[in-house]
């Protein structure tokens, strides 16, 4: 089976389909990719449900959005990995669905460790647009060293001073993140931090980077020498289609085989290449406070 639904709340999950079955029936090493939504999305909201929309294979097409990231990572091809929708409950106003995104990555960590205890040789990956990114690194503060290869972040919203606290645990250690950020982001990382109280005043989203640890690769694809880096790599991307967009790093056509090379590395690894040649973000305009001090998830 290429694809299962999840469904998490802050208590635990559930899979549509035995869960088991498909793990046993994986290759030795497999991916297994974790596929997490952002703000608005509920599992149990007509209308609003994931899983028939970014996580399906056949998405409604009555949503521009509707991208199906199963089916852009070619899972749904013979010999592919397996794929996870995670779906949670994100609706409400955005202060209550970001404090609940922490309890839902302690039953994201759940899902993880219950994975590792049945198939301890497959290799766990994360894919995380928005607020799926702060259930993605909430996760790492539940999860023993090594239970996740690789983390995805699409127009993350978290602050720096959370990640930098799940890059300090041992979950974090051996994982690799790829933070891909975007100027079309802007508005909604403002409105990020308007929304949700930063834990220090001079605190920022992790769109303004977080290079200096180790393991984690900030790719912003509005910048001219990091689109040049990713065409030389073979991934050449378009033009953004507008000036303002939460949904590009996922909509924008030429990153999806990225994201699927990086979640399947024994095909084509190229984070080491770009790692060793993106350039680092440069500071904000404004001037950026320096780094806060780490506080607790």
């Amino acid at each position: 089976m290429a694809l299962v639904s999840v469904n998490a709340t802050e208590t635990g999950w559930s899979s549509a389909t035995p869960l088991a079955e498909s793990l046993i029936a994986l290759p030795r090493n497999a991916p297994v990719v974790i596929m997490i939504h952002g703000f608005r999305f509920s599992p149990w909201v007509a209308g609003e449900d994931p899983h028939h929309h970014i996580l399906s294979l056949t998405p409604a097409r009555s949503c521009w959005k509707a991208v199906s990231w199963p089916r852009h990572l070619r899972l749904d091809r013979p010999g592919a990995g397996l794929g996870l929708g995670f779906g949670w409950h994100a609706r409400g106003n955005l202060p209550q669905v970001a404090r609940r995104a922490f309890g839902i990555g302690r039953s994201l960590a759940g899902l993880i460790t219950a994975i590792r205890a049945l198939r301890p040789d497959l290799a766990v990956h994360i894919l995380a647009h928005s607020l799926g990114a702060r259930v993605a690194l909430a996760a790492l503060a539940h999860v023993g060293p090594g239970a996740i290869r690789r983390i995805i972040l699409m127009s993350g919203a978290e602050y720096r001073s959370h990640a930098q606290c799940a890059m300090a645990g041992p979950g974090a250690r051996g994982v690799e993140i790829v933070n891909v950020t975007t100027r079309e982001n802007a508005l909604f990382d403002a409105l990020f931090r308007l929304g949700v109280a930063a834990p220090s005043v001079r605190d920022w989203p992790i769109s303004s980077g977080l290079s200096g640890h180790p393991g984690w690769t900030d790719l912003r694809v509005d910048c001219p020498q990091s689109l040049a880096v990713l065409a030389s790599a073979g991934y050449p991307t378009r033009p953004p289609a507008t000036r303002v967009c939460h949904w590009s790093t996922y909509l924008r056509p030429g990153l999806f085989p990225l994201y699927r090379d990086l979640c399947d590395p024994s095909r084509r690894d190229p984070l080491p290449a770009l790692r060793a040649s993106l350039p680092r973000p440069a500071p904000r305009q404004s001037g950026r406070a320096p780094a806060p001090q780490l506080s607790p998830l």
